[in-house]
């Protein structure tokens, strides 16, 4: 069932649509100038970048599993746009975004949603940077205003080069106009957070470029302007000669776009609390895609940082989706004779400003740190992103990272294998004295205790556990005792968890965890005072009882769910 649905079962009135109208045109704002920017970068007209964000983005909100996700064309999506583009042209990428859009439908259909889930913590931030490495070379070009002998290549070896060649034709005016649009977008961000940094810094170099009559490319002299209307829908060339043509971009469109899409419905997750159907939004994201080839548009996926800017901007639903696309049509009926002004420098700074926010650097740092497993797989996605090719890149991080995984479980079953899988049955007295029925019944405190190893393969199931955290708890405890093994995908896992229960005011504690496993959490930030450790779940309840002495006092009332 879509969540759209789900909104309004709970009952939807005008101040919810009022909550969703302001974030649905925060959001457009946002998504104005990245969709052009992101199509014009992929070798395809800006037009089309809209198409994209419209058609897309209101399939993916009317039908989608999540309910703030914000749907369009992604900046993941370039490297492999232009490849398509550069192989088969305009029609074959929009056939292979057609197709795509299946391949996503029957995934969904076929409960392939939890499967991509599996994917490690490493390999998502390895391919992520690799394709903002990418993104940013792509754009020196227009960032300097080059003028290069021929066209130019697409790999990064053969690329740079050129670029080096024709340094001499550096245009002064587009620098300073690229400069510029970085420099506003930062500056804003920091002293006026909440004003949309990227449409005002595009718009002043536009109104820059108009007013002195810069000697700098544009969406105008480059592509004519984009049309004020949006075009028939027109199925594409569905000849089976040509499908056989684009299948392995489509799988790839449909891969990527499965993993972005999912990735981006867990953040809106971790920010709010809420769960995400994650086989209804592959079928969304199928739907979208469909829809967007019929109206001349490319692929489309769940954009994180449009989604993120919905949860902040106060949506209640995917309402505020639907009604970004709205926005975003009413842009380009009404603004299409402006955007001819814009200069595809400022459209470059704005994809440098996305490609460096692309890139996780706190999560960078902390799997180097954690060791040379994290970090093989960290680099080998990384550079064969850059370098080869984005699928074989996560084929290869996720073949990594389950050889890692045998491996660290092979020393853990060597070193624990003294002890039993399930402990031998004692008498109360030898587990740690008589059973107290007022601790087991406290309706503050909730305790949830991990078997097994807390792995990549594990962690969707056990997050979508660790999430159910009610308001109405004060303390929350997770018992490590039984888990000999936690990789960085678990520990990620549970930072979101520390996150999340910080916010609501929830006293974290871990008991039981070995050396390692501790040594791990704290990596990812889980240390004191925002997490309490503890040898054992008694400890840590008379820790908390020490903390609140008025809680002890009162003693302890309904069920606390184990």
């Amino acid at each position: 069932m879509p969540k759209l649905a789900t909104v309004f079962k709970e009952g939807y009135g005008l101040a919810h649509l009022r909550a969703d109208a302001i974030a649905g045109l925060t959001v457009a704002i946002v998504a104005l100038p990245l969709s052009m920017a992101i199509a014009i970068a992929a070798g395809v007209s800006p037009a089309q970048g809209l198409y994209t964000g419209i058609v897309g983005g209101f399939l993916v909100s009317l039908l989608g599993g999540s309910r703030f996700q914000i749907g369009g064309p992604a900046g993941a999506f370039i490297v492999l746009v232009s490849t398509v583009v550069a192989a088969h042209g305009v029609e074959g990428l929009i056939l292979a975004t057609f197709l795509s859009g299946l391949i996503l439908v029957a995934m969904g259909l076929l409960r392939l949603g939890t499967f991509i889930k599996f994917i490690p913590f490493p390999v998502t931030v390895g391919f992520t940077a690799g394709i903002a490495v990418i993104i940013f070379a792509s754009q020196l070009k227009e960032l300097l205003g080059l003028t290069l002998s021929a066209g130019e290549p697409g790999p990064l070896m053969e690329k740079l080069p050129m670029l080096g060649a024709a340094a001499p034709t550096i245009t002064p005016a587009a620098l300073a106009l690229s400069a510029t649009t970085i420099a506003t977008i930062v500056a804003l961000k920091f002293a006026r957070p909440h004003w949309p940094g990227m449409l005002i810094a595009v718009a002043v170099a536009a109104a820059t470029t108009a007013g002195f009559d810069l000697p700098v490319a544009t969406i105008g002299s480059k592509f004519g302007g984009i049309p004020s209307a949006v075009p028939s829908p027109t199925l594409p060339d569905l000849s089976f000669e040509r499908i056989l043509a684009v299948l392995p971009a489509a799988a790839s469109f449909a891969l990527l776009g499965a993993i972005e899409s999912l990735l981006s419905a867990v953040v809106a997750d971790g920010m709010t609390g809420r769960r995400h159907r994650s086989n209804c939004e592959l079928v969304a994201q199928g739907a979208a895609n469909i829809g967007s080839a019929l109206f001349g548009g490319f692929c489309v996926t769940g954009t994180i940082a449009r989604t993120a800017t919905n949860v902040r901007a106060g949506a209640h639903g995917p309402v505020a989706g639907m009604l970004h696309a709205v926005f975003l049509l009413l842009f380009m009926l009404l603004a299409a004779p402006l955007a001819a002004y814009i200069p595809l420098a400022a459209l470059a700074g704005v994809l440098v400003i996305v490609s460096w926010n692309m890139i996780e650097r706190p999560a960078i740092a902390v799997l180097v740190r954690s060791g040379w497993g994290d970090a093989t797989v960290l680099a080998a996605t990384f550079f064969l992103t850059i370098f080869r090719d984005l699928s074989e890149a996560i084929v290869v991080g996720f073949a990594l990272g389950s050889v890692l995984f045998i491996h660290r479980m092979s020393e853990a079953t060597e070193v624990q294998s003294h002890r039993p899988f399930v402990g031998e049955d004692a008498p109360d007295a030898e587990e740690g004295g008589p059973y107290d029925e007022l601790r087991s019944s406290d309706p503050q405190i909730v305790v949830y205790r991990i078997a097994g190893a807390f792995f990549f393969g594990a962690a969707a199931s056990i997050g979508s556990v660790l999430d159910r955290i009610s308001d109405g708890y004060k303390a929350l405890i997770v018992d490590f005792s039984a888990v000999p093994f936690l990789d960085s995908t678990g520990a990620n896992v549970m930072e979101g968890l520390a996150h999340k229960a910080q916010r609501r005011g929830v006293r974290l504690f871990v008991t039981g965890a070995s050396p390692e496993i501790r040594r791990a959490l704290q990596l990812y930030g889980l240390v004191s005072p925002q997490v309490g450790y503890a040898s054992s779940v008694d400890d840590a309840l008379a820790e908390y009882d020490e903390m609140h002495p008025d809680h002890r006092a009162r003693g302890r009332g309904a069920t606390r769910p184990t």
